[in-house]
């Protein structure tokens, strides 16, 4: 029986764009289309896809496309491929939320107290044992590298946008100092975490100038090799970001809700 969902709403400009861009932001689109559209429940946990043929149609693609990007989503954990059966979504349990676009298709509709929860959660139980492993093991050059992306952070605290790219640096840069190859390959992930907190808050009218302070402590005592208070004060600064987000996702649900009431 064939699956009356369709990827309809794929056929966008994007498509158009990817298409002309060449096959790997083709094959990256396709991935997203389909992968955004299942982390956000339009095709439930057991549920068949479209088949091969009625997919491709759909899209827009070549079932060459289409099967690479099953692929890459099958790597995921987010489906299966079977014969006869066709390609179905596998259950929640299977998908890996730490796949950093997995992640980021989990927050791109909408976020909630839990997604808030979730995504500091797991910012708590990488950085601030990070930070204490790079007072104890950071380099000269990696110390001058913070401090840079500090003043960089300080010259662009009014501009979110601009503020954005040297705070990356800034907490990638210590899961490096840690001298651990397996935390610093988190580095993707924790850009993902910071990038979804950045969209969330984005709208503070107070800008970032008020976690400078918070971030030049952290840099200090890594500076210092104080691997406890490198730890305390990261943890402190992702309490302050938590209750940065907090604030923003209630402001933006009250103005929707005013909307909806309005029309």
């Amino acid at each position: 029986m064939k699956n009356k969902k369709s990827f309809s709403t794929a056929r966008t400009s994007r498509i158009a764009v990817a298409v002309s861009s060449g096959s790997t932001a083709l094959h990256a689109t396709v991935v997203e289309q389909i992968g955004l559209r299942i982390v956000q429940g339009d095709f439930l946990p057991g549920e068949a896809l479209p088949n091969a043929d009625d997919s491709s149609e759909m899209l827009g693609v070549s079932r060459t496309v289409l099967r690479e990007a099953i692929k890459v989503l099958a790597g995921k954990g987010l489906v299966e491929s079977r014969p006869k059966t066709g390609t179905r979504v596998r259950p929640r349990a299977d998908w890996n939320f730490l796949d950093p676009d997995v992640l980021s298709w989990r927050y791109a509709a909408g976020v909630s107290d839990e997604d808030v929860r979730a995504l500091f959660e797991l910012r708590r139980a990488i950085e601030p044992m990070s930070a204490a492993l790079a007072a104890q093991r950071a380099t000269p050059g990696q110390i001058a590298e913070i401090h840079a992306a500090l003043a960089d952070m300080e010259a662009f605290s009014d501009d979110g946008d601009r503020f954005a790219k040297p705070d990356l640096v800034f907490h990638q840069t210590i899961l490096r100092m840690t001298g651990n190859e397996l935390i610093g390959s988190l580095a993707a992930l924790v850009e993902t975490a910071l990038v979804m907190s950045f969209r969330l808050s984005n709208d503070n009218p107070e800008g970032q100038r008020h976690s400078l302070p918070l971030h030049r402590e952290v840099a200090e005592k890594i500076a210092a090799g104080d691997g406890p208070g490198a730890q305390k004060a990261l943890l402190v600064l992702i309490d302050n970001a938590e209750e940065d987000v907090r604030r923003s996702v209630e402001n933006r649900n009250k103005r929707r809700k005013d909307r909806e009431q309005q029309s």
